[in-house]
């Protein structure tokens, strides 16, 4: 379910003219999803995709633009220059359109989302305030470039840094900063160091300080949380996965005191991933934390995950499935982003508040 790992390269070749696209996009006045744009009907797709979806509190972050010219950074691609304030900068992953906004950019008129996991606009969880004028378009797991050009981006942010082609491609678009925001490092760290290249670190501390007063309203709402055991859990290719990945759950869990399975630290953090043989593992652990996808047809599948997993024996003996301990949340969340990271806080209140 990770970017990395469910990338899909487009089968056909990129425009054979990225000129002549433009000079297309140009004439143009549609954008790309046109239906989109209509707040109604985006509203109803919120609605219809956000069921029972966990949405946080969020604060209004209105775009600001100071400075001119541009800004000289450092990328896995080399020193590139940038704008200083561009006045439509574009996310080439879900989670960089969200850092985009806590950074205060004004945004393109159309932004990606991904194209899988019941998603019909942005994740649940995202600023709606400030992506209520933004249209959309999947660009996950297959690249549309096309959508990318015909937004007519001024400044592009690709945290997708560990595909060599996306890199090489974005900038024939519009001046781009790659990271590799997948690199097995904490996405906190990436967010930090990407508000200080880009010269706007007073919104990564801002985000920061919210979190950390959100932090402790929720930490004084469960009782004893060290003496809860929690994990994140996840099940595919015939193994459950336990490990903190981008650091979403497992920086949470720290923050409020709660007590990480041993499981999900080993390996540096990257947990195991255990076979079917292997699930006593996880026993004594009271919460396990899954990710689902939306909608009524994501909903079956992960019932069906739920019920391929108890065909095992084992499974059934673990204390999170005696317990009803199993507690799912939006997939997207798991990637690293601030308003991620904020909502995840929402979900283990929810879960484990007294």
């Amino acid at each position: 379910m990770t970017p990395r790992t469910t990338l899909r390269p487009r089968a056909t070749a990129m425009l054979a003219a990225v000129a002549g696209l433009m000079m297309a996009a140009s004439c143009t006045t549609d954008a790309p999803t046109e239906a989109a744009d209509d707040t109604a009907e985006r509203e109803d797709q919120l609605s219809e995709q956000c069921q029972e979806a966990v949405v946080p509190d969020l604060p209004e972050l209105p775009p600001v633009t100071e400075g001119s010219g541009t800004q000289t950074v450092t990328g896995v691609d080399g020193e590139v220059d940038v704008p200083v304030a561009p006045e439509a900068a574009l996310g080439m992953y879900t989670t960089d359109v969200d850092i985009l906004a806590w950074l205060r950019y004004p945004l393109a008129a159309s932004q990606p989302i991904r194209g899988d996991g019941g998603y019909t606009t942005f994740p649940c969880f995202f600023p709606q305030d400030a992506l209520a004028d933004v249209s959309t378009f999947a660009n996950y797991p297959e690249y549309d470039y096309e959508s990318v050009l015909l937004a007519e981006p001024d400044f592009i942010l690709n945290g997708l840094g560990y595909d060599p082609d996306v890199v090489a491609r974005l900038p024939e678009i519009a001046p781009t900063y790659s990271v590799d925001a997948f690199d097995g490092r904490s996405w906190m760290e990436h967010f930090e160091e990407t508000a200080a290249a880009l010269g706007r670190t007073q919104y990564y501390e801002e985000w920061k300080s919210i979190y950390d007063a959100r932090v402790a309203e929720v930490a004084a709402a469960i009782e004893d949380p060290a003496s809860i055991t929690v994990a994140p859990v996840g099940y595919w290719e015939d193994q459950f996965q336990t490990g903190c990945y981008a650091g979403v759950e497992c920086q949470v869990f720290a923050d409020l005191g709660l007590t990480i399975a041993p499981t999900s630290l080993v390996n540096d953090r990257e947990g195991e991933a255990l076979s079917g043989e292997q699930l006593g593992k996880m026993d004594g652990i009271d919460y396990a934390f899954m990710i689902r996808g939306l909608g009524e047809e994501e909903d079956a599948v992960f019932q069906q995950l739920l019920d391929d997993a108890a065909q095992n024996p084992l499974w059934g003996d673990l204390d999170f499935v005696q317990n009803d301990g199993i507690v799912g949340y939006e997939f997207e969340m798991t990637f690293g982003s601030p308003s991620g990271q904020l909502a995840f806080l929402d979900v283990v209140e929810q879960a484990l508040a007294s």
